[in-house]
């Protein structure tokens, strides 16, 4: 049985994780800042709070663990998104090294994926202005930290431009991976349930297929 770390696991994407995980038996430490918010509870799912900018309590938590999923969202409504997540998210990527595990797996936004030859989505126009710091920055830590990481074997992993709708969904069992393109379907929708994206990640830690790079999903 694999050891899981799962940081963030009771944000949107991070508890359709903690339920594929623990649908499939995994053994998860799910790190949250509010343990009451985890709503999956069995004996192989162990809830810790942390503050994951204290990197010495993350990183004694990661150790001896097989690999670690990051869900980490500083919160949609949070003023300070854009900052946070770029001061933020290079600390968990050290915790993680500091602590010895090799194999890190990242909730990716679709920002940074390609809707046209050198057109990102980010740069597209299409999304709402409410969402561009949260899509510009974790594209950000993709481009400029997580493709000149070297020492660990990361994924990022990049969701359809629409997610879930924010809404639960059905896991399917279905998806399409690329690389660095949005997919779309035959009428042009980029699409898929939180549910089959929680699928496709479990599915990579599983057997791992991309190292040291992104990939995404879709129908």
């Amino acid at each position: 049985m694999k050891n899981v770390v799962l940081i963030g696991a009771s944000g949107f994407v991070g508890n359709a994780i903690l339920k594929e995980l623990s649908d499939r038996n995994y053994k998860v430490t799910a790190v949250v800042r509010d343990a009451s918010k985890v709503k999956i509870i069995n004996p192989n799912i162990e809830v810790v709070e942390c503050n994951v900018e204290d990197t010495k309590k993350l990183s004694e938590i990661c150790k001896g663990k097989d690999a670690v999923i990051s869900a980490y969202s500083p919160g949609w409504t949070n003023p300070n998104m854009y900052e946070d997540t770029l001061r933020i998210y290079p600390m968990i990527l050290n915790a993680v090294k500091e602590s010895g595990v090799k194999r890190f797996l990242v909730v990716g936004g679709a920002g940074t994926l390609f809707v046209a030859p050198g057109v990102r989505l980010v740069d597209s126009g299409v999304l709402p202005e409410a969402w561009i710091p949260a899509v510009k920055s974790l594209g950000e830590f993709y481009l400029n930290t997580l493709m000149n990481e070297k020492e660990i074997d990361w994924v990022f992993l990049s969701p359809a431009a629409n997610l879930g709708d924010l809404k639960p969904g059905i896991r399917t069992g279905k998806y399409r991976t690329g690389k660095d393109d949005l997919l779309v379907d035959e009428k042009g929708n980029s699409f898929i349930s939180v549910e089959d994206y929680a699928m496709a990640m479990v599915d990579e830690l599983e057997t791992p297929k991309h190292h040291q790079e992104r990939f995404t999903v879709a129908y």
